[in-house]
């Protein structure tokens, strides 16, 4: 279950955070996933700076299938960079709107806004604490909320998408080791960054999982943990790799969500996916765990790795967890291999 490595240095952070955000005291909610979606944003941007020669081409076909996938069952915008537009075009077929935009890198679950009623929130992207350039990417969520239509909403939290679960009702999962990090929020307690997701969010109940930070250039998002499969369920994972350093965390991860209650009081229904015992690709830095899938609108979108026994078990759970719902199971190999997932790819704009 790892995550992305650290593959750049460090650019200069943005400099300054958004002023003025204390003044505004209107508040927002942001919809459960599986809510109905007016588009999925994502970002065609694989460079050989970071994903190297190698994995390129694999990294935008990967980017192109999820796409098309989602495509099937509501709209997909694209961010691509002007030399990319007829690359991607052809690698998509013409089933995506293709929205040209400057980028460093694909994962549109951090660096693009995270939409709220009416709005979205820019949570100012560091590069996941300043581990690689982003100077692009920082501009993203301004960019994505200018193509929406919606306003973009100022905050001085520092905070990636994928850090966030929620359903919709009020109940949050967050990870510490991200949001608490000082390469993000030096100086934020737990009560500084719940009454701002309570202001931007409408959350009212964090559960807060511990991690590992400095694994990972994500120090450790929920997204590759726990999900909610709607209110009062939650899909996690499990590590059974004894030599992984997920392997102890996960299972601390089950204590926690097994004792915990949503913002109504009550216990939460915990499922666990358990990752593959066996890849197409032997890499460290390879993402192999199930967590990551996408909802959109009639469907689910998650990972196969080639075990045929896990990839079963993992269609035959979310399917069950979410019935009415397609289930489609895509290769993403090249995205795995880059330490991340369709979650990570993806953000869905709430109809």
């Amino acid at each position: 279950m790892k995550r992305r490595a650290f593959v750049q240095p460090a650019a200069a952070a943005v400099s300054g955070l958004l002023a003025g955000c204390a003044d505004d005291q209107r508040s927002w909610v942001m919809p459960e996933e599986g809510q109905p979606h007016r588009r999925t944003w994502m970002a065609f941007a694989a460079s050989e700076r970071i994903w190297g020669r190698d994995l390129v081409a694999q990294v935008q076909r990967d980017l192109a299938r999820i796409a098309t996938t989602i495509a099937r069952f509501e709209p997909v915008s694209m961010l691509v960079s002007a030399d990319e537009l007829d690359l991607a075009r052809q690698l998509t077929g013409g089933n995506v709107d293709l929205v040209t935009a400057e980028l460093d890198d694909l994962w549109l679950r951090d660096t693009g806004p995270v939409f709220v009623n009416g709005a979205a929130v820019d949570f100012n992207f560091n590069g996941w604490g300043g581990k690689q350039r982003h100077s692009r990417d920082a501009m993203v969520a301004r960019c994505v909320a200018g193509h929406a239509g919606v306003e973009a909403v100022k905050t001085d939290l520092v905070l990636e998408g994928g850090a966030l679960e929620v359903d919709g009702e009020g109940t949050a999962i967050i990870t510490e080791s991200c949001v608490l990090n000082d390469n993000r929020n030096q100086g934020w307690t737990k009560r500084d960054v719940e009454e701002e997701l309570a202001r931007l969010l409408g959350i009212r109940k964090v559960i807060w999982l511990p991690r590992i930070a400095g694994r990972d250039i994500t120090d450790g998002h929920t997204d590759f943990y726990a999900r909610f499969a709607g209110p009062g369920v939650v899909v996690a994972g499990l590590d059974n790799d004894p030599e992984s350093f997920d392997y102890d965390v996960t299972r601390r991860h089950l204590e926690i969500l097994r004792e915990a209650t949503d913002v109504q009081g009550w216990k939460l229904r915990v499922e666990v996916l358990e990752g593959p015992s066996r890849t197409r690709v032997q890499d460290e830095d390879f993402a192999a765990g199930y967590v990551n899938f996408y909802v959109c609108n009639g469907a689910v979108i998650g990972p196969e790795f080639g075990d045929p026994e896990a990839d079963g078990k993992a269609l035959a759970m979310l399917t069950r967890l979410f019935p009415g719902r397609t289930v489609v199971q895509i290769n993403i190999d090249g995205i795995a291999s880059g330490g991340g997932g369709i979650h990570c790819a993806t953000q869905q704009e709430p109809r």
